[in-house]
């Protein structure tokens, strides 16, 4: 009767880090920074692209990417990523993945 606490699925996949740094190596991979350009600056994941999910072009950049890629996206904590994962699932990405924890649990490299 009441649907209030049925949680929706997943149209992404949380992953940690080390998966998620596996899976930067394959080239058909495409890393997707979410936070602000001055986030993005103090520090961020090799060869990932920044695209700041509260532009108001956010939408309109999404959309000019190929779908038929592996998309991996992190911001900060892990909310961002996830909210922009859910966005591109809507327009039709299938294969996302969100870095759990975000970048403040990266253990790796950030240039």
């Amino acid at each position: 009767m009441f649907d209030f606490f049925k949680t929706k699925p997943k149209n992404y996949e949380d992953i940690p880090s080390g998966v998620f740094h596996e899976l930067m190596l394959n080239p058909a991979t495409v890393i997707l920074d979410v936070r602000t350009s001055g986030e993005n600056q103090s520090g961020k994941i090799r060869n990932s692209k920044n695209l700041d999910i509260m532009s108001r072009d956010f939408k309109l950049k999404i959309n000019e990417l190929p779908k038929d890629k592996t998309y991996l996206v992190y911001c900060r904590s892990g909310n961002r990523s996830a909210q922009a994962c859910e966005i591109m699932a809507e327009m039709g990405f299938k294969n996302l993945k969100n870095l759990s924890g975000g970048i403040m649990r990266w253990p790796f490299e950030l240039v």
